[in-house]
C-alpha cells in the first residue's frame, strides 16, 4: 500500500526535535490534496526521513494523535485522520522561564484564599478532585499602584498546603509552585481571548463595564500529564500585549 510522503524539514537544534517534527508533519498533513494517500509511512521511515530516533518520531506521533489529526492501529499502521478539524489551535512552544518572567514585576494583593467546589468549567482538568485550593490576587504597576489584572487560581489541595501565603505576594504562582513547593512542572498551556470586563473586573481593575480585557486561561501539566493548576486572568486590554517571535532556523 502506498504511503503518504510528508515534507523535509531543516531541524533546529535550538527547539525540541519532536515539536519541531509533529509541526511539520502537521503542515504536510493539512497541506496534502485529495488523492494522496492516508497511510503514513513506519515510525522508523519516518524517523529516517526526519533524521531523528524513533522514540522522537513517537513523541511527535503522539502530539498529532493527541489533535486528532490521526489515529494509530496496531499492526495495522498509522493513518491520516481525514475528518479532521483544520482550525486548531497553533501550539507555540516556550519555556517555563518565559512563563516566570511574564508574571513577575507586578505588586501584588492577596484578596482572598482558601478552599472551594472546582468550578464546572474547570472541571474537565481535575477529573479526580471536587475541591481545590484557591486564590485570588490583584496586581498592579509597582510605580503607579494602577491596577493591571486580578488572577484566580486552582490548585491541587495537597500542594496548596504547602504554600506560604508571603511568597505569592512576592512571586509569580508559577514560581512558587516549582521552585518552593518542588511542583513537577512538565509543561504549561495558554489560551489568551478577547472578552468584556465583567462587574467584578471593572471594579477590581478599574475600567468602565464591558470595556475590552484580555482573558487568559493557563493551565500547568506535571511530567503525568496530570493537571496541577489552572490559572484565570483577566488583563486590563489597554495595558497589556503579547508579541511572540519565531525563528525560521
Amino acid at each position: 500500500m502506498t504511503s503518504f510522503a510528508p515534507d523535509s524539514i531543516v531541524l533546529n537544534r535550538k527547539l525540541p526535535l519532536w515539536y519541531q517534527v509533529s509541526q511539520s508533519l502537521r503542515a504536510s498533513i493539512l497541506g496534502r490534496s485529495p488523492q494522496d494517500p492516508l497511510r503514513l509511512p513506519t515510525e522508523e521511515q519516518l524517523a529516517g526521513h526526519y533524521g531523528v530516533s524513533v522514540l522522537t518520531m513517537r513523541q511527535a506521533l503522539k502530539e498529532l494523535e493527541d489533535e486528532g489529526l490521526i489515529t494509530r492501529h496496531r499492526r495495522r499502521g498509522t493513518f491520516i485522520e481525514p475528518n479532521a478539524l483544520r482550525g486548531a489551535p497553533v501550539r507555540l512552544l516556550g519555556s517555563v522561564d518565559a512563563i516566570v518572567a511574564q508574571q513577575s514585576g507586578m505588586a501584588t494583593e492577596l484578596l482572598d484564599h482558601g478552599k472551594g467546589p472546582v468550578p464546572a468549567e474547570l472541571a474537565e482538568y481535575f477529573p479526580d478532585l471536587t475541591e481545590a485550593a484557591t486564590y485570588h490576587r490583584l496586581r498592579g504597576d509597582e510605580k503607579t499602584g494602577e491596577p493591571t489584572n486580578h488572577a484566580r487560581n486552582w490548585i491541587r489541595p495537597e500542594l496548596g498546603a504547602r504554600i506560604d501565603l508571603d511568597d505569592l505576594v512576592r512571586w509569580p504562582m508559577t514560581k512558587v509552585l516549582r521552585d518552593v513547593v518542588g511542583a513537577d512542572i512538565s509543561r504549561i498551556t495558554d489560551t489568551v481571548e478577547a472578552r468584556l470586563a465583567d462587574p467584578e473586573t471593572a471594579q477590581l481593575l478599574q475600567v468602565p463595564l464591558l470595556s475590552p480585557i484580555l482573558h487568559y486561561t493557563g493551565v500547568t501539566y506535571d511530567g503525568e500529564g496530570r493537571v496541577l493548576d489552572v490559572a484565570v486572568i483577566h488583563y486590563r486590554g489597554d495595558r497589556f500585549s503579547f508579541t511572540v517571535t519565531l525563528e525560521a532556523n
